[in-house]
């Protein structure tokens, strides 16, 4: 195997309360598998006078997937969902036709002290016979995910199937998420474990693919077929993404996905108009941009 595939470098982006290094889409690679969006939000220090506060925005077509690493926070959207989100944890919402929603560091953290916000906003795909499916909400504790030890090294399974387990979240593709740490050197084979694109995000530490090292704010896409061997670097903690792509492409404006450009106008409209499912809790609203 002697294929590198291709390495990113997270791009910085603005979103209002703290910059967000954002992986992918790229132009060179708009998706891994059925992944769509990756942002790593943070490390950012919040407080002592501002805090995140994102207001009600839409989706449609996809599911998100918010997975903090450090910090908290709360998520709440127009089916009635109220979730604090957690380190470890894993929020995961199927927007199907239409949800909006806010994410907001909570109020009883509101007072004063100084608090650092830190993981990842993940969007994948929904299959185009799902687009129009009826949004649902969903959570799991951090220790309700398989997660298992080789070695020093140890494993978590996030999202999808992977190493002969499955995660509880409820995917509707062929698609795995997993966090690995490492303590010392150590050598992952990921051939027979996984399969179709995979990108091998650095969030601390390196790798050592192909006799090239990987650091952290990376990420290295490829096929599972085609990776060398990957040579992970001691105390690194790298999270992996990836799965089999669709046949056909996703078209993306602001935060809706859809594999029809006129499903996304008619999003777009109903939002402007807000006609859109809304908030019942919640009366902030983001406009549609430009």
């Amino acid at each position: 195997m002697s294929n590198i595939g291709l390495i990113i470098a997270e791009r910085s982006r603005d979103i209002g309360d703290f910059l967000v290094g954002r992986l992918i889409p790229f132009r060179k690679k708009r998706m891994i598998g059925p992944f769509i969006f990756i942002d790593h939000m943070g490390p950012t220090s919040l407080g002592p006078d501002k805090y995140l506060d994102v207001d009600q925005h839409p989706h449609i077509g996809l599911a998100t997937l918010t997975y903090m690493l450090e910090g908290e926070i709360l998520h709440e959207d127009s089916l009635g969902s109220k979730q604090r989100i957690t380190p470890g944890s894993v929020n995961w919402m199927i927007a199907g036709k239409g949800v909006s929603h806010t994410e907001r560091t909570p109020a009883d953290l509101r007072d004063g002290r100084s608090l650092v916000a830190h993981g990842y906003q993940i969007w994948v795909a929904l299959p185009k016979e799902l687009e129009n499916m009826d949004p649902e909400f969903y959570h799991f504790g951090a220790d309700e995910l398989p997660q298992w030890q080789d070695g020093n090294t140890s494993f978590k399974l996030i999202a999808g199937n992977g190493y002969g387990r499955k995660s509880p979240v409820p995917v509707h593709s062929h698609l795995f998420m997993l966090e690995i740490k490492t303590i010392e050197d150590y050598v992952l084979d990921t051939s027979n474990e996984l399969s179709g694109e995979i990108g091998i995000c650095i969030v601390e530490g390196s790798i050592l693919v192909c006799d090239n090292e990987i650091k952290k704010g990376n990420i290295l896409v490829s096929k599972v077929s085609d990776v060398c061997k990957i040579e992970i670097k001691a105390n690194s903690h790298l999270l992996l993404f990836g799965g089999e792509p669709f046949d056909e492409e996703r078209h993306i404006y602001w935060n809706f996905v859809s594999h029809s450009k006129n499903k996304i106008d008619e999003a777009k409209e109903a939002w402007k108009n807000k006609t859109f499912p809304m908030m019942k809790t919640d009366k902030t609203y983001v406009p549609l941009p430009g």
